[in-house]
Order: structure tokens, then C-alpha cells, then sequence
């Protein structure tokens, strides 16, 4: 009992075995030939779905025709080909049909030229162009944020020293005084005011340290009978005069003006020389000639 299983196992195992070893020895372009020769199978319609017959060719395949004839067949087509054009080469699957086949067309490189190699020198900048028109000025933004408040700065250079805004002075004589043959300055032998220094007691003359415009006042007692001729003087110049007629009775004359002095200008009163009889009065117990000045206005508020 055991041998005959035994048996029944070993005999179709054997069968199979044998099979396998005939498909090794066949070529395998003989049946890779044999695929691509041979037309696929057409289904009958009359049978059912999955029943299929295979209608053998009537026209001999290459592995079935004679080895003389092949070749002959073989250069007459190498003989056509090369007179007519070559047909775009194809890719074919062994198992499609012949009448059927796809046409895969080949990819022919262009030759590509590189521009870079044909690009000549760069040339020489152009002339620059006109200015362009202004365009029109556009709307205002709004206005920014406030920034943070910036370091205290460093202290500045000390400036020029400060002169004096100011000046005046106020002086008088006690001591009448007569004409002569030249000129005379009035000197005053009283000093009411003298601000700063700026009137000279001993030359009579007032000198400008602050330039700017100044207010001038001078006041004689004329003696009768006699001429009252003076002058205030700028510099060597006569700014105004003050004149009074002889007359039986003594009088009080007076001369006011403005002048813009510059720095150094000198303002003082000059007697007129003796061509007629020329006096002015004052005795030592009254001040009766008085002379006055003072700065309205510096340069530099001007």
C-alpha cells in the first residue's frame, strides 16, 4: 500500500521534470521568433467568453522556411532598403500585430550655437542725455512721529567780551569866556555826569567807545551888547550852530541834536574867533553853560 502512493507521486513528478528539460534546450530566438511571427489568436464570436481557437497560418515562418531561401530573402530586402530612404526607426512589441505597429519618431539633435562666443567688445559710454522735465510735486505726507529728545550739546565757545551799552555825561562852566584871534574849544570845569569816562574833562571832548546814535545838548548865557557865536562840532566838522544877536539884556540860548557816531568819533563846542566882539557869560557862584550826551541806541540793536 505504501509503495503504490509512493509510485503515484513519483510518476507525474517524473513527467514534469522531462517537460522542463525540452523547453531548456529549445533556442531561445526560435521561440522569441516564433512570437513575433505569429498573428495573434481571433476570437470567435459564436463562443463564449473565455473559449478561444487558434487559427494556424498557411504561410511559413522564418524558422520553418529553408535556410537558402532565408538568405536570399535576407539580401534582396538589404538590397531594397538601401536604395530606397530608411522608414523612422520603430520600437515593436513581439506580441502586438503587425498590422498595427506604432510609429515612434526619433529625436534629431540640433546643433546649438553659443551666443557668448559671438558677443563682441562693450562699447563706448553714450553721451548723457537732457534733464527731463520736473514732475509735479506730489501731496504732502502726514506728519511723522515725534523723536526722542537728543543729548544735552556741548558748551560753545566763549564770546567776544561785552562793551558798554551805555553812555553819558552832563558838564558845566563857572567862567565866562571872550573871543580871540583863532579858535577856541569850550572847556568845562564841572563834571555832573561822566559815565564810564568817555568825556575828556581836559580836552573838552566827548569820545565815542559805543557806536550807536546819541542825543546832544548845549546851554550858554549870552552877555548884552555882545555876540553869543558858537559851533558843536563832529569831529572837525560844524553839525549846528548856536547864535544870539548883541542886545541890551543878557539871555539863556539853547542848541539840541542827534547824531550817529561811529567808534572814536569825537563831539566837542568850539568858540568863533575874534572878527567881531564875541563873549559868553558865567561868573563863579552859578553854572550857566551846561553840556549834555547820551547813547538813545547801540549799532548792534540797530
Amino acid at each position: 500500500m505504501k509503495v503504490s502512493r509512493m509510485t503515484c507521486f513519483l510518476v507525474p513528478g517524473s513527467l514534469l521534470i522531462s517537460c522542463l528539460l525540452i523547453l531548456v534546450q529549445v533556442p531561445a530566438d526560435t521561440v522569441l521568433t516564433w512570437a513575433y511571427y505569429t498573428p495573434q489568436p481571433e476570437r470567435d464570436s459564436g463562443k463564449s467568453q473565455g473559449e478561444e481557437q487558434f487559427q494556424p497560418t498557411s504561410t511559413p515562418t522564418p524558422f520553418q522556411q529553408n535556410p537558402a531561401s532565408r538568405v536570399e530573402e535576407e539580401q534582396a530586402t538589404t538590397a531594397a532598403n538601401s536604395e530606397s530612404p530608411s522608414p523612422p526607426s520603430q520600437c515593436v512589441r513581439c506580441c502586438d500585430p503587425l498590422d498595427h505597429l506604432p510609429v515612434y519618431h526619433v529625436y534629431q539633435p540640433v546643433p546649438q550655437i553659443n551666443i557668448t562666443l559671438l558677443k563682441g567688445e562693450k562699447g563706448d559710454s553714450g553721451e548723457r542725455g537732457l534733464t527731463g522735465k520736473s514732475g509735479k510735486a506730489g501731496t504732502a505726507g502726514s506728519r511723522g512721529h515725534i523723536g526722542a529728545k537728543g543729548q544735552k550739546g556741548s558748551a560753545g565757545a566763549p564770546g567776544d567780551p561785552c562793551k558798554n551799552h551805555y553812555s553819558a555825561f552832563s558838564v558845566g562852566r563857572k567862567k565866562s569866556l571872550h573871543s580871540n584871534d583863532y579858535y577856541q574849544p569850550l572847556i568845562f570845569d564841572t563834571e555832573l555826569v561822566n559815565l564810564y569816562g568817555h568825556f575828556n574833562m581836559f580836552s573838552g571832548k566827548f569820545t565815542c567807545y559805543v557806536p550807536g546814535i546819541y542825543f546832544f545838548n548845549l546851554n550858554v548865557h549870552t552877555w548884552n551888547q555882545k555876540e553869543t557865536y558858537l559851533h558843536v562840532m563832529k569831529n572837525e566838522e560844524e553839525a549846528v550852530i548856536l547864535y544870539a544877536q548883541p542886545s541890551d539884556r543878557s539871555i539863556m540860548q539853547s542848541q539840541s541834536l542827534m547824531l550817529q557816531l561811529k567808534e572814536q568819533d569825537e563831539v566837542w563846542v568850539r568858540l568863533f574867533k575874534g572878527e567881531r566882539e564875541n563873549a559868553v557869560f558865567s561868573d563863579d557862584f552859578d553854572t550857566y553853560v551846561t553840556f549834555n550826551g547820551y547813547l538813545i541806541k547801540a549799532s548792534t540793536e540797530l
